[in-house]
């Protein structure tokens, strides 16, 4: 995905943190997802019907679409109040589309930090469906992951890229290092979460009896 794309959708996510961990109010959240989701189906689609129609030129532009149809679905379902179950599938279809760029990046292109980012969206789109279209109580540590990725993966990477820094070997490496300790933070997370339910519930147990 383009680099512009990975920037604005850097300030969607980390909105969307926000208004997952109940910093943000959520409609004024959803115009933006609408505003950006817009871009991200507008322009990948002009590059499509200008590009040479080859099969990884095709590749590359049908990732900015996961993006802007997502973002466009978030808004939609904010402003106008939907269940989210529809959303929630949807995501769950994006994330499998997401693990097979997860594995080209590595097999096809050889990039670790292309493979680990995908993985990453794999997990947070996972998520969106588990909360979505399962219903689980998940909206905080969704939060958590979501503003992590949103600089990790997105926003950082974008400005890097802007400062011609982003290719390098010895940045590269780094990332690598950032990616790993992210995953690791998320994994720590997600328990440190459990743990907190389980001694909740427990206290509500006693408190019944």
């Amino acid at each position: 995905m383009g680099f512009v794309g990975l920037f604005l959708s850097g300030a969607v996510l980390f909105l969307n943190s926000l208004m997952s961990l109940g910093k943000a109010e959520a409609k004024s959240v959803g115009i933006f997802n609408i505003f950006v989701g817009a871009i991200q189906i507008i322009i990948p689609f002009y590059l499509m019907v200008t590009s040479d129609q080859s099969n990884w030129e095709l590749y590359n532009v049908a990732s900015i679409f996961l993006f802007g149809l997502t973002y466009l679905y978030v808004g939609i379902t904010i402003l106008k109040g939907l269940d989210g179950t529809g959303l929630g599938w949807f995501c769950l279809w994006v994330a499998i589309v997401a693990v097979f760029y997860t594995i080209t990046s590595i097999i096809h292109f050889h990039d670790v930090v292309g493979a680990l980012t995908w993985g990453m969206w794999v997990f947070l789109w996972f998520l969106f469906f588990l909360s979505n279209a399962l219903k689980k109580e998940i909206n905080y540590y969704i939060g958590i992951v979501a503003f992590v990725q949103s600089w990790v993966t997105l926003t950082i990477p974008a400005l890097l890229y802007f400062l011609g820094v982003w290719n390098t070997p010895l940045v590269s490496q780094i990332w690598i290092y950032v990616l790993v300790l992210s995953i690791s933070y998320f994994v720590v997370s997600f328990f440190k979460l459990k743990i907190t339910l389980k001694r909740e519930n427990s206290g509500k147990e006693i408190q019944v009896i």
